[in-house]
């Protein structure tokens, strides 16, 4: 059975698909980092910043009243503020045992992310996979997981 966070990636996969090169998915990326929610100044704190990532990203997480996690975030650059806008596709609005289940990494290997970004980028990436999971597992009451 596939939940939300697969269909959001199988949409993300076959936009990406139909893009062709790489040059092409780099701008489709930037694009959507333009269409983030802005953050507040005070948003932008040291609580809210994700470490690892060489830019500057912040990552606000709000639980919902149906017990989802709302996802918002942003970065200071702008092919960082692309992936942060991928992860809250991905992420955002899902319930926190599906977060902690579903596989990021299979999933940048599917969008070919994994093999297009820096070493840097990617350690980003996957530094924002991490608090995204870590917060999913505290909603789910076990701090332990994270």
């Amino acid at each position: 059975m596939t939940n939300a966070i697969d269909t959001a990636l199988n949409d993300l996969a076959d936009e990406f698909e139909l893009l062709g090169d790489w040059e092409e998915r780099y701008r489709y990326v930037i694009e959507l980092g333009k269409d983030l929610e802005p953050l507040t100044d005070a948003e932008r704190s040291e609580e809210n910043k994700v470490r690892g990532c060489a830019s500057q990203v912040w990552l606000v997480t709000e639980p919902q009243a149906d017990g989802t996690l709302k996802f918002r975030g942003d970065s200071d650059a702008h092919i960082v503020s692309g992936l942060v806008a991928i992860m809250l596709r991905l992420y955002s609005g899902r319930a926190p045992a599906d977060i902690v289940a579903f596989d990021a990494k299979q999933a940048m290997d599917r969008l070919g992310l994994s093999g297009a970004l820096s070493s840097q980028r990617s350690n980003g990436l996957k530094s924002m996979v991490a608090r995204i999971q870590h917060d999913a597992k505290n909603a789910l009451g076990n701090p332990a997981l994270g």
